[in-house]
């Protein structure tokens, strides 16, 4: 069974990696080459994973597998969705991903579990979250957490822009 434990700025070039894998292997299909490859670059680097690390207004978990393999994370923080009259607490799952080879093993669940445990310590309420317009297992699993869609925005991956939902609980 995987381990559930908060990230460290140590563990950014690890994130970068992890990062870049999980939204290829989920999204990858969907852009150019050029978009992605811009995309990752900026959202995926070392440097902006130890920027996040560093952030006091943000939290990562990560999954980690008994061969000590990084698995799956989650990043929660402060609410950046342009969401209209957004609440000053309101608190925003980021980024949740678990490597497809380990889907169903409830490890969105767990990671999901410690994001709001800390979100919850924060005062951070109500919460939202960003999901593809299209990601219809995702939808249903922030369903099953009582989010439901209150906004669509754009989302840009190099050129390209996706139309993302607006979540909140």
């Amino acid at each position: 069974m995987a381990t559930i434990r908060r990230a460290t700025v140590d563990d950014a070039a690890v994130l970068a990696e992890l990062g870049a894998t999980t939204f290829t292997e989920t999204f990858g299909h969907l852009y150019p080459p050029e978009d992605l490859q811009d995309f990752l670059g900026k959202s995926h680097s070392t440097d902006s994973w130890r920027r996040s690390l560093s952030d006091p207004n943000k939290a990562v978990w990560l999954a980690v597998h008994p061969s000590s393999r990084h698995i799956g994370f989650i990043v929660v923080g402060a609410c950046k969705l342009p969401v209209e009259q957004l609440e000053p607490t309101a608190g925003e799952v980021q980024q949740l991903y678990v490597l497809a080879e380990f889907h169903n093993l409830r490890l969105g669940a767990r990671l999901m579990a410690a994001g709001f445990e800390w979100l919850e310590s924060q005062g951070r309420t109500p919460l939202y979250i960003g999901v593809w317009s299209e990601n219809y297992g995702a939808q249903r699993f922030y369903q099953r957490y009582g989010f439901s869609k209150v906004g669509e925005y754009g989302f840009p991956v190099g050129k390209t822009v996706d139309r993302e939902f607006i979540l909140k609980r």
